[in-house]
C-alpha cells in the first residue's frame, strides 16, 4: 500500500541529511522485519519440537523478549519519516500555509520532548542492566536459559535516539517551510489527498506487475 503522506526531495543541504538518515532508518526497519521473520522460525522450531521430539525449543520465551524490542521499535523512525504514525488527518488536511507547518512543528516539538525523556529513561534502564565487571557484562538476565537482557534493554534508547534524530530533522523543516512560506517544504511528511494516493497506489500496483510479467 501507498503511504498516505509524501516527502518531497531536492538538491539542498537539509534533502541530503534527510536521505542519509532516511537509509539508516530504512535498514533498522529491515532488521525489524528480519526479527519478524526469525520469530516465526523460532516458533515453528519449538512447536515441532514439542510434536516431533517431545521438546520445545529451550528458551523460547526468552528469545521472544529479546526479539521483542526490533520487532516493537527498530521501525519507529522510518515510520514517522514517512508519515505513517497516527495522525489528525480530518483536522490537518483542512490546514494550510503557515499554519499548517506551525501546528506540525508545535506537536513534532511535543513529540520530541516526550521521546527525549523515554530516551533517558530508557537509558537509565538499560545501565542498571550493564555492568563492566559482571559476568556477560550483565547484572540480570532471562528467567529460564539465563540469556544476557542488556542488549534488549540497550536497543531501546537506540531506537528512540534515531527517531529523535528524525524529529529534530522535522523540526527544521518546518520552521524553514513557516519561515518561508514554502508550498512542498523537503524532509517532512505532506499529507495526501484520497486521489493523490489512489493514483500513487495504482503506479505502485503497476511497477509491481510489470516487473512481475518481466521475471
Amino acid at each position: 500500500m501507498a503511504s498516505s503522506a509524501a516527502v518531497h526531495e531536492d538538491g539542498s543541504w537539509l534533502s541530503r541529511i534527510d536521505r542519509s538518515l532516511y537509509r539508516l532508518e530504512t535498514g533498522l526497519a529491515l532488521l525489524s522485519g528480519i526479527a519478524i521473520f526469525s520469530l516465526m522460525v523460532l516458533a515453528v522450531t519449538s512447536v515441532s519440537g514439542r510434536f516431533l521430539l517431545n521438546q520445545p525449543l529451550p528458551g523460547y520465551v526468552d528469545w521472544i523478549e529479546q526479539v521483542m524490542p526490533l520487532i516493537a521499535l527498530m521501525g519507529i523512525a522510518y515510520t514517522q519519516r514517512n508519515g505513517g504514525h497516527i495522525r489528525m488527518d480530518l483536522l490537518v488536511g483542512h490546514l494550510h500555509g503557515r499554519v499548517l507547518w506551525l501546528f506540525e512543528w508545535l506537536t513534532t516539538i511535543a513529540i520530541l520532548a516526550l521521546i527525549v525523556l523515554l530516551v533517558w529513561g530508557s537509558w537509565a534502564h538499560f545501565s542498571r542492566s550493564f555492568d563492566w565487571q559482571a559476568p556477560l557484562w550483565s547484572r540480570d538476565s532471562s528467567i529460564d536459559i539465563g540469556i544476557p537482557i542488556w542488549p534488549a534493554k540497550l536497543l531501546i534508547p537506540t531506537a528512540l535516539a534515531v527517531l529523535s534524530l528524525r524529529l529534530l530533522l522535522q523540526l527544521w523543516g518546518f520552521a524553514k517551510a513557516f519561515i518561508q512560506n514554502q508550498e512542498y517544504p523537503v524532509a517532512v511528511p505532506l499529507v495526501q489527498d484520497i486521489a493523490t494516493q489512489a493514483k500513487a497506489e495504482a503506479k505502485l500496483v503497476e511497477q509491481t506487475d510489470t516487473s512481475g510479467g518481466a521475471t
